[in-house]
């Protein structure tokens, strides 16, 4: 079956990479999934959260925003404290990048990861959780070389990609038609060495079988792959 764009059921959508896509901030880059871009930064700061003073030990966190037209109709901006999906979103990303740092290395300095989606067209989450690692990658090694940390405190790659059942298809990296009229969808994060993160699986209509699950998981580790091949060659990392 071929999808509406053109790809197999299998394929990954177009992933471009754009590193250092913001002058400023120590790390960044402008990561397209298809039609969907997310601009994602990494800003280096000095201090932690008071839960962590003095224990020596950093922090990573996230905050995850879409832009008004970024979708078909203007949205309204949204706000952490107000928009529960946001608060949601932005917290998977937060977990699913400390997932892979060892914090304990990076003194008491906190990496703050802003994920602004450009234009969505399904998948926005996991592309901010894909391009949000290579951020934090580029943040990392520039504090190494500044001399800020003495070593790069990752111990792992880690991606994220959604899965689905469309029209009767398990389909990969769903585009926003295929996402908003799935029958089931799942969101996957898993690091390099293939260990999950997180799985978010939802069914839209009748309940799913195991077998569908395990078949979205195995969909889900290829596609998992291929990014965390496409991050290895941005970032050239030695973990």
């Amino acid at each position: 079956m071929k999808r509406i764009d053109g790809r197999d059921a299998d394929d990954l959508r177009k992933i471009k990479v754009t590193k250092n896509f913001i002058t400023h901030a120590e790390g960044s880059c402008l990561i397209e999934f298809g039609a969907t871009r997310v601009a994602c930064t990494a800003s280096v700061e000095d201090g932690v959260p008071p839960f962590l003073k003095n224990s020596g030990t950093g922090w990573v966190t996230a905050e995850y925003g879409m832009l008004p037209r970024s979708t078909n109709t203007r949205m309204r901006r949204s706000k952490a404290a107000s928009s529960g999906r946001t608060m949601e979103i932005q917290r998977l990303i937060g977990r699913s990048l400390r997932a892979v740092v060892d914090t304990e290395k990076m003194g008491e300095k906190t990496v703050k990861i802003d994920c602004d989606v450009i234009q969505a067209d399904g998948g926005t989450r996991t592309a901010a959780i894909t391009g949000g690692f290579i951020a934090l990658g580029l943040a990392l090694k520039k504090a190494k070389k500044d001399g800020l940390i003495s070593v790069i405190p990752l111990n792992d790659y880690v991606a994220a990609i959604s899965v689905g059942v469309y029209q009767g298809k398990m389909l990969l990296d769903l585009n926003y038609e295929e996402d908003s009229n799935a029958d089931m969808d799942m969101n996957i994060v898993m690091v390099g060495s293939g260990d999950f993160v997180e799985v978010q699986g939802t069914a839209e209509g009748k309940p799913f079988s195991k077998k569908e699950m395990d078949g979205l998981v195995k969909l889900a580790a290829k596609g998992i792959g291929e990014l965390v091949t496409i991050q290895k060659n941005n970032l050239k990392l030695e973990l």
